[in-house]
């Protein structure tokens, strides 16, 4: 009697309910996480930009480009609870642009730290240069 009744917890039924339970939870966690970090980068680069930070844009990419990270672990963790094809497409279409912001935060973010780097560097020559 007890070992039908742990094979019944134990059906495939129950462990899809189970699983579909914890990925809903997840999926919670992880688009809640995204957003604290997105607000977070937000009111630091409205705070950096008031102080005429000259990183600004380069932290703001930084922070959104983490948060989009949390959004996009939350959607490919959704594709666990998907049922229809419908469902199936509109993940994966959602995956695919947030992947593409993804790469384009991290083009701008590379693009902003060469550009800082220059501008550094362009710095200290002039710094060196000897006054005629």
């Amino acid at each position: 009697m007890l070992n039908s009744e742990i094979l019944e917890m134990l059906s495939s039924e129950s462990l899809h309910s189970l699983l579909e339970i914890i990925v809903n939870y997840g999926v919670v966690l992880f688009e809640t996480a995204g957003v604290i970090v997105l607000l977070v980068a937000g009111v630091k680069g409205i705070i950096n930009y008031c102080t005429k930070n000259p990183m600004t844009r380069l932290e703001l990419a930084k922070g959104m480009a983490m948060g989009l990270e949390f959004k996009l672990g939350s959607e490919i963790l959704r594709t666990v609870a998907v049922r229809t094809f419908e469902e199936c497409a509109l993940v994966a279409f959602i995956i695919v642009l947030r992947a593409a912001l993804t790469f384009l935060l991290h083009w701008e973010i590379k693009t902003e730290a060469e550009d800082s780097e220059n501008e550094k560097a362009t710095r200290q020559v002039h710094i060196h240069e000897p006054h005629v």
